[in-house]
């Protein structure tokens, strides 16, 4: 029950103006101690924002567009990076906290929790965004190049859900995987990549058969090919004759002209972080851009059918096409309407 300031008490008789001036003083600055971290944690007017998202790889591309898009939607973001320019940058934005971050570095992740975790607004959201891409075949890449591709685009997302696990239980949350359709349909010169997206296909269903008793929900957002800095710097690895063969199969440039802002992303990864029955996958393909995208959608799918065909026939228990077809049948029940 707190003092009225305007009534008579025995100490303001004693020294009315000095008693008075050290209440008022002392309830300025509870005040301003119980504010401040709202302030200073959200960038806002003070109002508790109610869900908060980590997002890693935030600094560019994919992981910038679902960063300005969450935030811009009145959520709190942990948006992580690894250069100080980039961290800056972040901090710039109303509704986001950066914090540095390399996803191969366990110290880096044990003191996001620690931050996480010490700012008191828990953790809904998570988006292992943080990747980098290898242009090379099996027989040129290094055992190096090859480690470096799976510790980020790999045990990054693993370490990375296995430390804030906990914080997303707790407020029965989300886990979003951004892969890609490179983990569906492979090519020559992106094995390690191919591989690495192939693995999130794995580690989404496996986490979401192991959080649904805990009503954790996880989902994998799977691009074509958007403008991202992860292009730009796997060709600053590349050599002279790599860079040529990437040209010359139209498989990738660093030309940012080819490829869209991935605006179409961040809408994905927000609906699969808020949505109330969210999709396991989400397949982001740009639909005016030509070039790699350039009939993406529908070799995705066909892949899909070649692997199922693959599996079913000359088997002791291959089905015949009727069964296959009531099959798919039966699985379109719970498919979503067409999106215009």
């Amino acid at each position: 029950m707190g003092i009225p300031l305007n009534t008579v008490s025995p100490l303001s008789v004693a020294k009315p103006t000095c008693i008075r001036s050290a209440i008022w003083s002392f309830v300025t600055t509870l005040c301003g101690f119980l504010v401040a971290p709202a302030f200073a944690d959200s960038q806002s007017t003070g109002q508790e924002i109610s869900k908060a998202v980590l997002v890693t790889g935030a600094s560019s591309g994919i992981g910038r567009k679902i960063t300005e898009r969450l935030a811009a939607d009145g959520y709190f973001v942990y948006a992580t990076a690894r250069k100080e320019e980039d961290l800056k940058a972040l901090g710039t934005i109303r509704n986001v906290r950066p914090l540095r971050l390399d996803v191969t570095h366990p110290a880096d992740v044990a003191a996001a929790v620690e931050s996480v975790t010490k700012a008191g607004r828990g953790l809904y959201g998570l988006v292992n965004n943080a990747g980098i891409a290898a242009f090379v075949t099996i027989a040129d890449m290094t055992p190096e190049e090859f480690d470096n591709c799976m510790k980020v685009n790999v045990y990054g997302p693993v370490m990375m859900t296995k430390a804030f696990e906990p914080l997303i239980i707790a407020q029965k949350g989300r886990i979003v995987n951004i892969g890609s359709v490179s983990g569906i349909l492979a090519s020559p010169d992106l094995a390690a990549y191919a591989m690495s997206k192939h693995a999130i296909e794995a580690l989404t269903d496996s986490l979401a058969l192991q959080l649904a008793p805990l009503e954790v929900q996880v989902s994998v957002v799977e691009p074509g090919a958007y403008d991202s800095r992860i292009i730009e710097n796997m060709f600053t690895r590349l050599s002279e004759d790599a860079k040529s063969r990437a040209y010359a199969e139209s498989v990738v440039r660093p030309d940012k002209t080819r490829y869209p802002d991935a605006d179409e992303v961040a809408v994905a990864v927000e609906h699969a972080l808020f949505e109330p029955s969210p999709k396991r996958r989400y397949m982001v393909i740009p639909r005016h851009a030509e070039g790699v995208n350039t009939g993406l959608a529908e070799r995705t799918i066909r892949k899909q059918i070649e692997q199922l065909v693959q599996l079913n026939e000359g088997q002791p228990y291959t089905f015949d096409r009727a069964t296959l077809v009531k099959m798919l049948d039966e699985a379109l029940t719970t498919a979503r309407p067409r999106t215009q």
